[in-house]
């Protein structure tokens, strides 16, 4: 008994380890083959384990992914919190052991239900629990989708698939190679010699069939990085020096067509800064631009973290009109961040630390279906930040008419951390996937622009003030995703866990029939 517990400890320390190694696969090492060796590698560990005891052993796997993954959150949590260092350092642990169920849920159904085909349960069933709990995940709390295993691939052979079957049908392709390789470490070699060809034919055909082709027009964008100190954002002495900074820095590109900047890179409710815009506004126009901007906007008593647009947003179709306050040209944000802008038990959790009542937290969601923005003549699928990880909010927002994609931030509460570049390398699989360029404004970084194959063609170093200028090339044609999103996937997932479970069930009933009950 004691050599059984030393080895399931020993297991566990190997499965967090494994785990941990995976945040090498995600930006900004972008080693992507160590994701299904990692998976591999800790099947092959708790292959003899029951329920219980792979429970525990996907836990340590989750928990190292987790705890290595996000520790960007903790500078957040660390030094705008407000909280000593052992409580911000438990309540990041805490993140990371919640986040880590999801794994340990699939783990533990796995040894449940796998039947006695190796090869279908390493290459259906273990993909299809693991897809099916990363989905669970992007979707319990308002989700977290962030580390899902296709994102490993954003800088791997596998990112032309996604504008067939999405990050989470990359995900799943990994999830099968690494089955594949578990199978090999187990002398059964055939299902990897099948695989790999089978993928590269798939990746293969992705591109060549891809009806996504440029129209040959182009748009100007100048995309403003004020790098505006978190600290100092939300003072109330620094909003006029940072709206003036925005507009001098806009100054010298106004010849652009669109003019971006960041998530709330005008710290103060739309009706306060009214002088402000009404200027802005008229500068654009004359200059037959059109300025889109971060801000708070507000209707009938809510408050809403939005875009607006100022100056000739629509020149091309209605003439030159002008920025309206409420005019319906506005895009609020949906999907809200928990603690940063809504407190879930507000009137609990505020008085216990400055880190439940951060600036702008009390925000209410816009819709979750909006119109394109509409800026000189052309259309933008937003998204404000934590949005872009939601890739069926964007699809919904999405149509055959929109002209690009469009996502600011405002990262500095991550400071140097890998956050930010995970945050870029998400947004890049959002273009992939829908097959559009796409523009993203921040405040310190990642400001880039990303073309329609989730390419980074334009980027600026992080923590400097400056503006990305760039010709964007227009695509047209829709992707198979933008038609189906993961539904297909689902669909998949749910047949092959039915089978999975009828595989199961048959030999129990085989079982039951030759050893029937005494009467």
């Amino acid at each position: 008994m004691t050599r059984i517990a030393g080895s399931r400890r020993l297991s566990a320390a190997l499965a967090f380890l494994a785990g941990a190694s995976t945040s090498l696969a995600f930006a900004p090492y972008a080693l992507w083959p160590i994701y299904p060796l990692a998976i591999a590698f800790t099947l092959l560990l708790g292959r003899e384990h029951g329920p219980k005891a792979a429970f525990w052993h996907w836990l340590s796997f989750g928990f190292g992914a987790f705890v290595f993954g996000i520790s960007w959150v903790h500078v957040s949590i660390d030094q705008f919190g407000g909280l000593p260092l052992p409580v911000s350092l438990s309540l990041m642990g805490l993140l990371a052991l919640y986040l880590a169920l999801y794994p340990a849920l699939a783990g533990a159904l796995y040894a449940r239900l796998k039947g006695a085909s190796p090869v279908f349960n390493l290459l259906g069933l273990f993909p299809v629990l693991w897809i099916l709990t990363e989905f669970l995940r992007g979707w319990m709390l308002t989700g977290f989708p962030w580390l899902w295993a296709g994102y490993s691939q954003t800088d791997g052979p596998l990112l032309p698939l996604a504008q067939v079957i999405g990050v989470q049908g990359i995900g799943f392709a990994v999830l099968i190679v690494a089955g594949a390789l578990a199978l090999l470490a187990q002398r059964k070699i055939i299902p990897l010699m099948v695989l790999l060809p089978l993928l590269a034919l798939s990746v293969w055909g992705a591109m060549l069939s891809s009806s996504i082709e440029r129209s040959g027009e182009s748009v100007k964008v100048a995309l403003v990085q004020g790098n505006v100190p978190q600290s100092m954002k939300w003072e109330p002495e620094q909003l006029w020096p940072t709206m003036v900074k925005y507009l001098d820095l806009s100054r010298p590109h106004l010849d652009a067509d669109i003019i971006l900047w960041p998530e709330a890179a005008i710290p103060a409710p739309e009706y306060m800064v009214q002088e402000f815009l009404d200027n802005a506004n008229r500068v654009a126009n004359l200059n037959d631009s059109a300025i889109i901007t971060g801000i708070i906007s507000r209707q009938n008593e809510r408050w809403y973290n939005s875009l607006i647009v100022l100056g000739n947003h629509n020149a091309k179709q209605q003439g030159s009109p002008d920025y309206v306050s409420g005019g319906g040209n506005e895009f609020r944000k949906h999907h809200l961040l928990p603690i940063g802008e809504f407190v879930p038990l507000e009137s609990l959790l505020r008085p216990l630390a400055p880190f439940f009542n951060l600036p702008m937290s009390s925000f209410n969601r816009g819709d979750y279906q909006q119109p394109n923005l509409k800026a000189a003549g052309y259309s933008f699928a937003p998204a404000i930040c934590y949005e872009i990880a939601f890739p069926e909010q964007l699809r919904a927002n999405f149509s055959a008419n929109t002209d690009m994609l469009l996502t600011v931030s405002n990262d500095a509460w991550f400071g140097a951390s890998n956050g930010p570049l995970q945050h870029m390398e998400i947004a890049r699989m959002r273009s992939a996937e829908l097959g559009r360029p796409l523009i993203r404004a921040t405040n310190n970084g990642v400001t880039a622009v990303v073309d329609e194959k989730g390419q980074v063609t334009h980027l600026l170093p992080q923590f400097e003030t400056a503006v990305l200028s760039a010709e964007v090339p227009l695509v047209k044609g829709i992707t198979l995703f933008a038609k189906f999103g993961h539904l297909p996937l689902q669909l998949l997932c749910g047949l092959l866990l039915l089978l999975g479970l009828l595989l199961g069930l048959i030999p129990a009933l085989q079982r039951r029939r030759s050893n029937p009950s005494p009467q």
